[in-house]
């Protein structure tokens, strides 16, 4: 198997993956993965990943990876010669920390608007999961602009990385959250400037 390829579906975490992907260089394959038709569950997809999720990385060698955290991680590691990840034992890990956050903590919170139904039944219950996601948006994003930006332009300071990619990812989720993302200066300015990035351009058009 000559190519990587890409199990995806637009406004999901794929795209962060799919931008890593654009900017290590890598030669891989797109495959839709059409959410509306409930192709995530088809017998066809949980065969390849039984999350029924996106993203999945098919691998040259016939593996499939799954999750966000650990796509990233080997893009960079693949494709060592793009420098997607800080080289230094400790800022991977400060990376990778920052991929954790995002994923069990930022990408929760997101998804109790739409995804209430894994974790209650009562219609109350889920009500109220949904409104609270603009606030605990804003309160993951309080802590991003703070702890995170700042440091230069992007994520881990002055070199760019695959965290980058994610964050600009889940930023495109703010408003229909209902968060401005204008409250956060350094978070708007880090995803204007990925805007600019060829990389990421590409990784938009499907």
């Amino acid at each position: 198997m000559s190519h990587l390829t890409l199990f995806y579906a637009p406004g999901t975490c794929a795209l962060a993956t799919r931008i890593a992907l654009n900017e290590a260089g890598a030669d891989y394959q797109l495959q839709y993965v059409d959410f509306a038709q409930g192709a995530q569950r088809s017998a066809e997809y949980l065969a390849l990943n039984p999350l029924g999720r996106v993203p999945a990385l098919r691998v040259e060698d016939g593996t499939v990876l799954t999750e966000a955290v650990a796509l990233l991680p080997y893009i960079a590691q693949r494709f060592a010669s793009a420098h997607l990840a800080p080289s230094d034992p400790v800022q991977f890990a400060r990376m990778q920390s920052f991929h954790g956050y995002l994923a069990s903590t930022v990408h929760v919170a997101h998804a109790h608007r739409k995804r209430g139904s894994r974790w209650a039944d009562d219609e109350h219950a889920i009500a109220a999961m949904q409104a609270k996601v603009a606030s605990n948006m804003a309160d993951c994003f309080a802590l991003i602009e703070e702890h995170w930006l700042g440091h230069g332009p992007w994520v881990m300071g002055e070199q760019y990385t695959v965290a980058d990619g994610y964050l600009f990812t889940i930023s495109s989720w703010l408003a229909g959250d209902g968060v401005d993302m204008a409250h956060f200066p350094r978070v708007t300015e880090h995803y204007q400037r990925m805007l600019q990035r060829p990389a990421v351009r590409a990784a938009m058009h499907d």
